[in-house]
């Protein structure tokens, strides 16, 4: 085996060492001299360009607008939503001081924006002409966490933000709704992770929100991630901070308000869901390289082949494709190590390949090589957009076929400890707090949401069953997993 998966633990060794592996060993991070802080090296911070991408151009399409707003936040300001400071304040960091002199009121480097954002929404709303406000915000948040893990849970991790304020309750639902769809279509189609969505229990939703909609998805290791939340804040944060308008009737109302976010961890469920042995299985759509081209050849063939991959490129250029002619590797490192980034589809051409006019491709989603003409690589229905098509697919459809064959309909906490709580379990609940708390403290598993009729589910999940806490008949369907 090449030195490159040498360094690779065997995912079924130790999931979470073949994790921090795999984000070490193809580039994606490294760790910052401050503890709990990576540094995203830029072929992770591409990847993350490409998700933000596909996200920001929705955003805008459903009438949203991009804004800044400071990093810090006065403590008399985020104390203003009780519920939401109380959520939130083990894990603010604050500053001080500033230079030597000691601050008079303390800051809190941003843990999230409602604080900041509402008391800005109250000077700019003034009448029903300016609602509704849609404002995304792209930034990074500290949150200081006490075990971090790169992507998953780190003490400054990159997201966004957005919030808004209507009119109507109504509208405010309309939009907490809408904006978890625009989540679900970038996850699903871009990322290839299937998801399933539907509201939190009381006890798991966002601080300070009446509602909370949440989109999870399964991991490689069984656990659940949740990969984005839209909140209906209803008209607690627009009271606390006084954002309201003068109605068409003359009338003073608070607005109704939401914010919804989603973070680089999406990186990490990528690496955690489709990645193998071999290290990341990228997604083409969200890839950083699409396509590399090794050229194979020694002394004369060397200068000829290489010219011809860079011609190959040239040929390519609809697609993000680039040439290794790195001459202090050998072919096979190269193949090792391009593998474990995750490159979707490899070209090699060597000196026969030249002479006969044709290349292999290599897939990275299943291994298959095949050999066919060069003139066959390019264009619309050519082979390269064939393939990277196929590959999008495949990931997403063997994605499904893991989740399926992990996901159990239980009646008790001893169908969710039978399988080592790893997977996805829909059962019963009968909507009491303290059996919520009987089945995490049993089995370790949360609520992770509670689903709508349409969602997808295992076979064999009714529409009514016995509670897990308690055994009594329970009507409320529920997902239920250990969660990262």
């Amino acid at each position: 085996m090449d030195r490159v998966l040498k360094d690779i633990t065997p995912r079924s060794e130790d999931f979470s060492q073949w994790y921090v592996d795999v984000v070490t060993k193809a580039d994606l991070i490294d760790y910052a001299p401050v503890k709990g802080f990576t540094v995203l090296k830029p072929y992770g911070y591409r990847i993350w360009e490409l998700i933000q991408g596909f996200m920001d151009a929705r955003f805008k399409a459903t009438g949203h607008q991009n804004a800044y707003f400071p990093v810090l936040i006065p403590e008399s300001l985020l104390k203003k939503e009780a519920d939401h400071v109380e959520g939130f304040a083990p894990e603010v960091a604050w500053v001080t001081h500033g230079g030597e002199e000691e601050l008079a009121e303390r800051l809190a480097v941003r843990p999230t924006s409602e604080a900041m954002i509402g008391a800005m929404y109250s000077r700019w709303v003034e009448s029903y002409r300016d609602l509704p406000l849609l404002i995304n915000q792209w930034c990074s948040v500290v949150r200081w966490e006490k075990a971090t893990r790169p992507f998953l849970r780190a003490r400054e991790f990159l997201w966004q933000e957005g919030h808004t304020a209507h009119r109507t309750q109504a509208e405010a639902e309309a939009e907490t709704a809408q904006m978890l769809g625009v989540y679900r279509e970038t996850i699903e189609q871009e990322l290839a992770i299937p998801t399933v969505a539907g509201p939190k229990s009381a006890e798991e939703r966002f601080a300070g929100a009446v509602n909370t909609l949440t989109l999870e998805g399964l991991m490689g290791d069984g656990r659940a991630l949740q990969l984005g939340t839209s909140h209906f804040l209803g008209q607690n944060f627009a009271k606390a901070f006084d954002i309201g308008f003068l109605d068409e009737d003359g009338v003073r109302r608070h607005c109704w308000t939401t914010s919804w976010g989603t973070s680089y961890r999406l990186i990490g469920a990528l690496i955690m869901l489709h990645g193998d042995d071999r290290g990341l299985r990228l997604p083409p759509l969200v890839a950083p390289v699409q396509v590399v081209i090794v050229p194979i050849g020694k002394g004369e063939d060397r200068e000829r082949v290489t010219a011809a991959a860079h011609a190959l490129q040239a040929e390519l250029s609809e697609w993000r494709v680039t040439v290794d002619d790195r001459p202090e590797y050998t072919p096979g490192w190269k193949y090792n190590d391009w593998e474990m980034r995750g490159v979707p589809l490899r070209v090699e051409l060597g000196p026969r390949d030249l002479k006969a006019g044709s290349v292999v491709l290599v897939r990275r989603d299943t291994g298959e090589k095949e050999s066919l003409g060069r003139d066959a690589l390019a264009g619309p229905d050519g082979a390269v957009a064939r393939t990277l098509a196929e590959i999008q697919q495949n990931l997403y459809r063997q994605a499904e076929a893991f989740r399926a064959s992990n996901s159990s309909v239980v009646a008790d906490c001893a169908g969710v400890q039978a399988r080592s709580t790893r997977g996805l379990f829909w059962g019963h609940w009968c909507g009491d707090v303290g059996c919520e708390a009987q089945v995490k403290q049993e089995t370790g598993a949360t609520i992770r949401c509670l689903p709508s009729g349409g969602e997808w589910s295992p076979e064999g999940a009714e529409a009514e069953g016995p509670c897990l806490g308690c055994g009594r008949p329970a009507t409320i369907t529920a997902v239920f997993a250990r969660a990262y």
